[in-house]
């Protein structure tokens, strides 16, 4: 299945553990050295709050998710918290 990021933008993203929504999708980041997604940029809030851009910003590493659904991510998030992926070979920072 292909995916755009207009598709992947306003899905709601979901922790497989625990079953607590962490948040909605409203960016991609994207290595550009080597043209791989890296992290979806998720909106921590609900509802109306979230469309004006309130709310704290999570990186959901890539390799953490598990399924993208018609509506929902599920995500399995290491040790209860974020992480970071190595480096990619030819770009310094993840940030």
């Amino acid at each position: 299945m292909n995916c755009s990021v207009t598709d992947l933008r306003a899905k709601d993203v979901v922790d497989v553990h625990t079953g607590d929504r962490i948040g909605t999708v409203f960016d991609v980041l994207i290595d550009t050295c080597t043209g791989c997604v890296v992290a979806l940029l998720v909106l921590e809030g609900k509802g109306f709050w979230v469309f004006c851009g309130k709310g704290n910003e999570i990186k959901v590493p890539w390799c953490d998710i598990q399924v993208i659904g018609d509506d929902i991510i599920l995500v399995k998030r290491r040790g209860g918290g974020h992480h970071r992926p190595p480096p990619s070979p030819c770009c310094s920072t993840w940030e």
